[in-house]
């Protein structure tokens, strides 16, 4: 295209303006325009489309353990806090394999897998993500639970830190899966089961009394150490292990305790109303000695193998008859002491609770006196029946 380029000297400002040889000008340009307009739609297409993915997709993406993309957190977190998560950071050697997703959490998908080590062995673990990397909004408080649990993380019968990765994508926490797992559902796949020559399915009235002693020496860490109330102790918060070795876990509700702002207390009030203590549910009072009386509906879970509390009662009505002086029955299969110790949980007045330390010499002394037959329950679980009559439902 031959282009001109003129000046009118006729104004008394020189006018510039292009003259153009031919009318192919008139076929090119516009056909150029739509062009482009074409180009810029497919892109924002593209765009959209890659997004819809990523937010569809449960899994994060892992490349020999690490996704392939070399993104700091420094945004996010100071270089105090980078170094107190060093040592904590997964090793390069170290392989996240054969990751499956769980389940949604607060900060992104929850993951279960192996983690593979340079020298071969491998162990079950639980991977908790950050959904969209370190400039999602909530990846201060992703590295502060980090910090959390970095801190905390250090008795046997708390859940146990294993790794975690800042330093690129996709940013998350690394925790042993502990083995057979949650110990709501422990106790139900021993209901209506034979004497069995494995001694985790031998569960006795004294395997409650073991149990509920490393509960106890957990949550009492939690508060001498750390000044930290668990807020929500129940059997699907607890992890069992080798041995009836048993971990306190679902510490979402210690980690938030610390700052009393309105999302807290939103967290601290989705915990089911049957395992609150009358304070709380009162007055949104949280102490150690509501831990207690959680622990005494712990009691009762175990003994009951996994049986919902107040079985009788709708939620709603659980308050009204607490204040009327009425506590749940002595179970089947409980002896006179562990009953006297629920009750003991379930004073109304929690300077009437025993504390934590208490509570571990009154079951070192009284376990001589627990029954050693495996306990025994016909009824198996429905799920849906169990929710409803926990209040658990939404």
């Amino acid at each position: 295209m031959d282009v001109n380029l003129k000046c009118r000297n006729d104004t008394l400002l020189p006018e510039c303006y292009e003259e153009s040889s031919g009318p192919l000008a008139l076929i090119i340009i516009p056909s150029l325009l739509a062009l482009s307009t074409v180009l810029v739609v497919t892109l924002i297409f593209c765009s959209l489309h890659k997004n819809k993915q990523r937010r569809q997709s449960p899994l994060p993406h892992f490349a020999n353990g690490q996704q392939s993309v070399s993104l700091t957190a420094a945004s996010v977190s100071t270089p105090k806090v980078q170094q107190a998560l060093y040592s904590w950071e997964i090793p390069e050697e170290c392989v996240l394999e054969g990751l499956e997703f769980w389940q949604t959490g607060r900060y992104g998908p929850i993951c279960k897998g192996l983690l593979k080590k340079k020298d071969g062995a491998s162990s079950a673990v639980v991977v908790k993500c950050l959904r969209d990397g370190p400039n999602h909004p909530e990846a201060k408080e992703f590295v502060e639970w980090l910090l959390f649990h970095a801190t905390v993380c250090k008795h046997d019968n708390v859940v146990q830190m294993l790794y975690c990765q800042t330093k690129r994508l996709p940013m998350y926490l690394v925790l042993d899966a502990y083995s057979p797992g949650n110990l709501l559902h422990f106790l139900w796949t021993l209901r209506n089961n034979s004497i069995s020559a494995d001694p985790l399915q031998n569960f006795s009235e004294r395997s409650v009394f073991l149990v509920a002693k490393q509960v106890a020496a957990g949550l009492d860490y939690l508060m001498s150490e750390h000044r930290l109330v668990h807020g929500d102790v129940a059997a699907r918060n607890i992890l069992i292990g080798p041995g009836l070795s048993a971990r306190v876990s679902g510490l979402g509700v210690a980690f938030g305790g610390r700052k009393m702002d309105p999302a807290i207390r939103q967290r601290a009030a989705e915990v089911p109303l049957k395992w609150q203590a009358p304070e709380k549910i009162m007055m949104q009072l949280s102490i150690d000695r509501s831990d207690v009386w959680s622990f005494g509906i712990l009691l009762y879970e175990l003994i009951t193998l996994g049986s919902p509390p107040y079985p009788e009662l709708e939620p709603l009505s659980v308050l009204p008859k607490l204040q009327g002086s009425y506590r749940m029955k002595r179970p089947e299969n409980c002896g006179g002491p562990l009953y006297d110790l629920m009750k003991y949980c379930w004073m109304w007045s929690f300077k009437d609770r025993p504390a934590f330390s208490a509570i571990i010499k009154l079951l070192e002394s009284s376990i001589h006196l627990a029954a050693i037959k495996p306990l025994h329950v016909p009824e198996v679980i429905d799920i849906f029946e169990y929710n409803r009559k926990a209040g658990l439902l939404s």
